[in-house]
């Protein structure tokens, strides 16, 4: 079966994943509707669906069937939600778009098909992009508009572009599973009914945002872990947008999903093009679990840039000297790093400008001379005489007022003229949409990278936009909402080009800027600020629905953590944590003989087991994480790693047993003490997922018990 496949005389396309398929098909009436989304099916299987389309009727006041267009515009008969409205000259706002063909083509990586249509009186084009792959169950659209008219003619008002809507088949019911939060509290897993009307997630802040994520799941509300149907979309996405369910009374649910936010507009000018950010696909038949997997492989597959690479163990210096920063303490704190076995130390923010502070310095990028008189290479050069490579932490997008820079260049800010600029932690937005800015940053991050061989970003962004305006533009300045994120894109995309080697990890106060486009473009995501180990079990969990452990930063801290001041022993912290990319951010000088014992035993354990992590399927065991015993496993080749957690001791006892997932029921597992690496109990694959690993007497020491266990497949 190919993976595109088409019945050219009924206009019939079918996208065929490893495990799915989806199709669609142009209806008599023109429009273009989807036919089907599950389970792979056949062209031919495929055919007779457009026989057996119904739509509701006996009414005029019955809402029409544009919740199943593949793109419902806002025009003619329609009243729901629209996924484009274009604003034509003389204030027409009705899209009337008619079928103009279709190219199928093999690219390096896929398959695509794009379907073209035309406006029947005005000249849009609009077309509508689809790619799959052999290797991924993941579906990919995106659309293009283009103004097609002479120079001079009046340009077309875009008031939304989403990159498509998806049809969910028809159920007794529905149910959505999303994540939602605030700073230090990002990504915390909902799973509501679905009501009747429309359901919005959406971020105005000009980031992914903290309080939602550009993703939503559905299912008919019997899906488990490992058990059910699920539909999922997320958005490719770093700035503002919107995803809006619709769930008519008269059946079916749409998802449409886009950039932007309700009340921006874009003027598309003769001969310009807009093209939307990837919206993305998944349909599974095996639980939210399954859907995560899919999710994982095809970020590992078809997103980080460097998914074959084995994270480092990294240390921040951030939390242990916050911005008492200087040469000599630094160097004296890497010492201790690389001791532990640290591979990569990276320099937080105080180290540039007059940066002693929260107040002054950003937008100035060089080395502060009174704490680094002779630049940062001598730094650069101790830490790699350690061992480790060396990283800095940046905020490109950022400027305080008292600054060179902004002195020097005050309307290189986002902001409307006799309107306030109000600051947020002392500092305004540089506008990226600007040539002069992005050549600005690139041109300073550019040497210092070269300059210092930089082998690390922590690339900030510390605040939302306000004030969201683009003087010089006059009357087009919502355009600042897409090209500021676009501007952030191209710095790095060139950044990355002329240093290949140079890693990056994206950081908006903690998880303000996780999503599909982002991670296009970075090895991995500062989760949160929080770093209290009990709290990021949740962060951590949420985060996992979507996103791959390779691309989540996890840090052990000091306790009382700083934030919640919660008091949770080194182990237990270090088990969290090892569960992503392991990172370490305490104050080392504080640290007990003891605990630092303890943590260079943990960093030589992870290293043995980080690539299962990093590149092995995730799955989630046991109660949801703080309510009970809950575990995450991961499966890689032979090896297997298992994490247990019981935060809180009850009167009940913690469960006997732990039921592992994933693994070949014929072979033999052996546990591999973590530590030590000596050989213990076996039994066969069968055994561990009929009856489970017994997890007791590991976790059966009160409050803040965890485990980790490590199996190999041995025949």
């Amino acid at each position: 079966m190919t993976p595109i496949a088409a019945d050219p005389d009924r206009r019939v396309w079918s996208l065929s994943t490893p495990n799915t398929t989806y199709a669609m098909h142009v209806a008599p009436d023109g429009r273009l509707v989807q036919l089907y989304w599950g389970a792979r099916l056949s062209v031919d299987e495929v055919v007779p669906l457009t026989q057996q389309r119904t739509t509701a009727s006996g009414s005029s006041f019955h809402l029409p069937g544009d919740v199943e267009e593949q793109l419902p515009v806002d025009g003619g008969t329609r009243w729901g939600v629209p996924s484009l409205q274009v604003t034509f000259p003389g204030g027409v706002r009705s899209a009337e778009l008619e079928f103009a063909g279709d190219t199928v083509e093999a690219e390096e990586n896929g398959h695509r098909l794009d379907l073209a249509f035309t406006d029947g009186h005005f000249p849009l084009h609009v077309v509508l992009h689809y790619r799959v792959r052999e290797d991924s169950d993941v579906v990919e659209r995106w659309v293009t508009l283009k103004h097609l008219g002479a120079e001079g003619e009046e340009p077309f008002v875009i008031g939304r572009a989403d990159s498509g809507s998806w049809l969910a088949p028809e159920r007794a019911d529905y149910r959505y599973s999303a994540v939602t939060g605030a700073w230090a509290a990002e990504t915390q897993l909902v799973r509501e009914h679905m009501p009747f009307g429309e359901f919005t997630l959406a971020n105005r802040c000009g980031n992914t945002g903290h309080h939602a994520n550009p993703w939503l799941m559905l299912d008919d509300g019997t899906a488990t872990e490992e058990h059910g149907e699920v539909w999922g979309v997320a958005l490719a996405w770093s700035g503002t947008w919107r995803i809006t369910a619709q769930r008519r009374f008269e059946g079916r649910l749409a998802v449409t999903a886009g950039f932007g936010h309700d009340g921006v507009t874009w003027q598309l000018r003769p001969a310009e093009e807009l093209t939307t950010p990837p919206t993305l696909g998944v349909y599974t038949d095996g639980g939210f679990g399954a859907a995560s997997r899919a999710w994982h492989r095809h970020a590992r597959a078809y997103v980080l840039p460097h998914p074959e690479a084995v994270r480092p163990v990294l240390y921040n210096s951030w939390e242990a000297v916050w911005f008492d920063v200087n040469e000599q303490s630094q160097l004296e704190i890497a010492r201790k790093a690389a001791d532990l076995g640290v591979e990569l130390f990276v320099m937080d923010d105080g180290w540039f400008g007059k940066r002693t502070n929260d107040r002054a310095g950003l937008g100035d990028w060089w080395p502060n001379p009174d704490r680094f008189p002779n630049g940062l290479g001598p730094l650069a050069d101790g830490v790699r005489k350690l061992g480790m490579a060396f990283g800095l932490w940046v905020e490109p997008e950022m400027v305080n007022p008292d600054s060179d820079l902004y002195r020097a260049h005050p309307d290189w800010t986002i902001h409307f003229p006799h309107r306030r600029r109000d600051e947020l932690r002392q500092q305004l937005v540089l506008n990226f949409g600007r040539d002069d800015v992005r050549a600005w940053a690139h041109g300073w991050l550019d040497r210092l990278v070269a300059d210092h061989g930089i082998d690390f970003l922590k690339w900030d962004m510390n605040r939302a936009i306000s004030q969201g305006g683009w003087p010089e533009r006059a009357g087009d300045q919502d355009r600042l909402w897409i090209e500021h994120t676009r501007g952030v894109y191209e710095v790095i995309d060139r950044l990355r080009s002329t240093h290949p080697r140079l890693r990056i990890e994206s950081c908006s106060g903690g998880g303000g800027r996780v999503d599909y486009g982002i991670l296009a473009r970075t090895d991995e995501v500062w989760t949160s600020d929080n770093t209290d180990a009990y709290h990021r079990q949740s962060i951590q969990h949420g985060y996992s629905q979507l996103y791959p452990a390779a691309a989540m930063a996890a840090w052990v801290t000091d306790s009382p953590n700083p934030i919640t001041g919660r008091t949770v022993p080194l182990e237990y912290r270090f088990h969290v944590a090892m569960s992503g990319v392991l990172g370490i951010g305490g104050n080392l000088h504080e640290w007990s003989s003891e605990e630092l014992a303890q943590a260079r035993e943990w960093i030589a354990a992870y290293k043995r087991i980080r690539v299962a992590i990093q590149h092995g399927d995730q799955y989630r065991l046991g109660a949801e994480p703080g309510r009970g015993l809950s575990a995450v496993e991961y499966v890689h080749g032979d090896d297997v790693v298992v994490f247990v957690y019981h935060p809180h001791a009850t009167v009940s006892p913690a469960p006997g047993h732990l039921r592992l997932v994933g693994l070949d029921p014929d072979a033999s597992y052996q546990e591999v003490a973590l530590t030590t690496g000596e050989r213990g109990h076996t039994a066969t694959g069968r055994v561990l997922m009929a009856a489970g690993l017994p997890v007791r007497r590991r976790v059966a020491g009160g409050d803040w018990s965890s485990a980790a266990v490590r199996l190999q497949r041995i025949r």
